[in-house]
């Protein structure tokens, strides 16, 4: 089977946004490829450096959604990025070789400046980002990397670094090909885009009061005041939520928004109480690893182990063609 690579920070508990976005797709091709999924917590410092004393309490966090979603550590190889010392050798090597101009062309850098209001705290770190991402994939020799289509030009760099090593060196590393993937964007239950930074997130493990309180909220068709007015739902959130998480709903509640039939409250009602359903399974699995510290960890550390023999063996391989292997 190919090898897929992915990742995600350590930024705690998991929202639709993310299950949505790629943990669902991680949980599918597992049964297809073989699987590498990382915690990216060195990529967590490049903008949040000096906040650092809730990394190991959001790592846990992720992998228990991980675990509870679906991920299953007999078919996936979990780590830690930072239990692979052999990924920063990896970024160092490459570093030397990637020309300056690759990473200042880089348009998710100008992003997340303008985004996160950087302006001059802008550290090698987050400029060399991309870098450490390619060391990220090629550590393990990933063949293949879920993305979105927009995404597609963060793994291109990730391609380039890994052709011109094997031009210079001899062939070592494989180029990465995208496995595209259909990620349909929730908004978050204030029309923006679904962000724990911005507060307006339905987390997986939200009880069933949090997401009534949440939903309830979520703004509709500001034309239709009262139950018997006649709603557009394409500019509704809440139908929105229904599109897209269960779309075989969504004809016969067009309908009778359209007719005045249907009110507001109960929409919000309804759907708060089918996305605690369709959570549920998710949150019993859960309650294990929330109880049992001890055996998330052991199935972190065991992903890590596997994952460290894969990328020791590159690293050396990567050594001898360079030619520092002397030691």
């Amino acid at each position: 089977m190919k090898r897929v690579v992915s990742g995600m920070r350590p930024t705690g508990k998991l929202h639709l946004g993310n299950y949505l976005g790629a943990l669902k797709n991680w949980v599918s091709i597992q049964e297809k490829y073989d699987c590498y999924f990382f915690i990216a917590d060195y990529h967590s410092l490049t903008t949040k450096y000096e906040h650092t004393e809730k990394i190991k309490s959001n790592l846990e966090e992720v992998v228990m959604d991980w675990l509870s979603a679906g991920l299953d550590p007999e078919k996936s190889v979990l780590y830690i990025q930072s239990g692979l010392p052999e990924i920063p050798t990896l970024h160092l090597l490459f570093s030397m070789i990637v020309p300056m101009p690759w990473l200042e062309r880089n348009p998710t850098v100008k992003e997340m400046v303008r985004d996160l209001n950087l302006k001059e705290n802008v550290g090698y770190g987050l400029l060399g980002y991309p870098v450490l991402q390619a060391a990220d994939i090629l550590i393990v020799k990933g063949e293949l990397v879920p993305v979105g289509k927009d995404q597609l030009p963060h793994l291109e760099l990730t391609r380039e670094i890994a052709r011109r090593f094997n031009y210079l060196y001899g062939d070592l590393f494989p180029e990465p090909q995208p496995l595209l993937t259909e990620t349909p964007m929730i908004k978050g239950i204030d029309g923006r885009k679904m962000s724990k930074s911005l507060g307006n997130q339905i987390n997986l493990s939200d009880k069933k009061e949090e997401i009534e309180s949440k939903i309830i909220k979520m703004v509709t068709d500001p034309e239709k005041i009262r139950k018997g007015d006649p709603g557009h739902p394409d500019i509704c959130s809440v139908f929105s939520y229904y599109k897209i998480l269960f779309p075989e709903t969504t004809h016969t509640i067009r309908k009778e928004c359209e007719s005045g039939k249907r009110g507001c409250v109960q929409c919000k009602r309804e759907l708060a109480d089918r996305i605690y359903k369709k959570l549920e399974p998710l949150r019993d699995r859960r309650v294990k690893f929330e109880n049992n510290k001890k055996l998330l960890w052991d199935i972190i550390n065991s992903g890590t182990e596997k994952a460290r023999k894969v990328a020791k063996e590159t690293i050396e391989k990567a050594k001898k063609l360079i030619g520092i292997n002397y030691i």
